[in-house]
């Protein structure tokens, strides 16, 4: 079986090694940087800039009160970005080894569809080749959205590209766009003493999380000096001596805001134009190609997986689809179960959610009992001076059954893993409650709110 896997993010190279391990003669094209969005200008780079910027802001704040003497600490921005390019490069170079290791021939270039089993490659030579194959998975990615605001032209406004790479931390910035990548930057800039203002359209930052484990983000963005305007619309951007001048609408009427530079964080939009696709019958559903459980398209030679799909546009998703392609492909299918797919944001404090909201959980008229325990009880999260956090199940009030479960605080992002493989077994309180959990670890804030559901929390006041 030849596959033909276009584009080299977490979608595409892991569906090549997969195909590959099960006995697939494997192609990847890759028109820029093996990692994709992930790796290159997204999840990889900003948890390097999150890293140190958590450090610093915790070395300032609490260096006294854990017994550390630090006469004079400041961020060296032009090291940070050598070692945010240092992590890339090591990450890249691990996915070329696997590759190389799999028996995956990889092609840099341009890869355009021009049959059912055959694509042409513009290759960065200049030269032109054809490929035939018997089945294609498409990996495209995403790229920064853009909206039609007067002045988003402007050499000043930026997307979540530039924002990584910026030669010097800026005095003031305002970001269009509260949700998981415009906060994670509000973060990181607020933390370096930038003065961050965000706008969102929504009532509320993060919309698709529970709205309790946000309430901790917004009292960390007080605390830092974050402005947030929620409800909020962008009329325009210009151009000033002062800086920007953004406008905008609130529900108490219209806003000026200055700053250095607009970060342009609107959400992602699938990549998929160029490919020759639509002649071959493919279909494209605003701008996203239509695919069914096993990410095959209409064309049953042709599969589509990850951003370009559209839909959760999460790099773990792309992965796992990525998975369910090759293994279709090659005759061993399995899906997945996406209710057990985790959200998280990497702010201080970090944001981990699973499953059902407890708003979602109502309106599919559930009856639903919550239980929460705040980390201010948690003596390991007491130790790192991170208690601005909270531990939340929504079950069923019937049959205990976990419908979700969201965790503001350190390492939730680690933690949801525990109720991601919950919702996957189906698991109730019960399996929960008479699981031990190791003391002292933030982790023990899981059991204790799964007590809290029936008022049974031990260390709850």
């Amino acid at each position: 079986m030849k596959v033909v896997v276009l584009g080299g993010g977490p979608g595409g190279y892991v569906a090549a090694i997969r195909a590959a391990q099960l006995g697939a003669e494997v192609t990847l094209i890759e028109k820029k940087a093996l990692g994709g969005t992930c790796l290159n200008v997204g999840c990889i780079p900003t948890k390097v800039l999150l890293h140190t910027t958590e450090f610093y802001t915790a070395l300032k704040r609490e260096s006294a009160e854990i017994g550390l003497e630090v006469p004079q600490i400041a961020v060296d921005w032009k090291r940070l970005q050598k070692r945010k390019d240092k992590m890339i490069r090591i990450n890249a170079g691990g996915i070329d080894a696997l590759l190389k290791k799999n028996k995956v021939t990889k092609i840099i270039g341009t890869g355009r569809f021009t049959g059912v089993h055959e694509l042409e490659v513009s290759k960065e030579d200049g030269s032109l080749q054809t490929i035939g194959f018997d089945r294609a998975i498409v990996a495209t990615g995403s790229e920064p959205s853009r909206v039609p605001i007067p002045g988003t032209e402007l050499s000043a406004v930026i997307t979540s590209d530039e924002a990584l790479s910026l030669p010097e931390v800026p005095g003031s910035l305002c970001i269009i766009g509260g949700g998981v990548i415009g906060c994670e930057f509000a973060s990181i800039y607020s933390s370096l003493g930038c003065k961050v203002t965000i706008i969102e359209m929504l009532p509320e930052l993060i919309a698709v999380m529970d709205r309790d484990i946000v309430r901790c983000l917004r009292k960390e963005f007080s605390t830092a000096g974050v402005d947030v305007h929620t409800d909020t619309r962008v009329e325009r951007i210009e151009q000033t001596p002062k800086g920007l001048s953004i406008t905008a609408v609130t529900p108490s009427g219209p806003i000026t805001v200055t700053a250095e530079k607009v970060l342009l964080s609107i959400g992602r939009r699938p990549k998929t134009s160029g490919l020759g696709l639509e002649i071959l019958g493919v279909s494209i559903n605003k701008g996203a190609i239509e695919v069914d459980g096993s990410m095959r398209t209409a064309v049953p030679s042709i599969y589509a997986i990850g951003d370009c799909v559209g839909g959760v546009m999460l790099a773990h998703v792309a992965s796992a689809e990525g998975v369910v392609a090759a293994e279709h492909i090659m005759g061993e299918p399995s899906p997945v179960d996406f209710r057990t797919v985790p959200s998280c944001v990497y702010t201080r404090p970090e944001l981990a959610s699973v499953g059902l909201t407890e708003d979602e959980a109502r309106k599919q008229g559930r009856d639903v009992k919550t239980g929460i325990f705040p980390l201010q009880a948690n003596g390991k999260s007491m130790i790192m001076g991170e208690t601005n956090g909270l531990v939340k199940y929504v079950t069923d009030e019937r049959t205990g059954e976990i419908l979700g479960l969201h965790i503001a605080g350190p390492r939730a992002t680690d933690m949801i893993a525990q109720g991601a493989l919950a919702l996957r077994l189906e698991a109730s309180l019960d399996e929960i409650e008479t699981t031990v959990h190791a003391h002292p670890t933030v982790s023990e804030a899981l059991l204790e709110a799964a007590l809290a559901v029936n008022h049974r929390a031990i260390h709850s006041h």
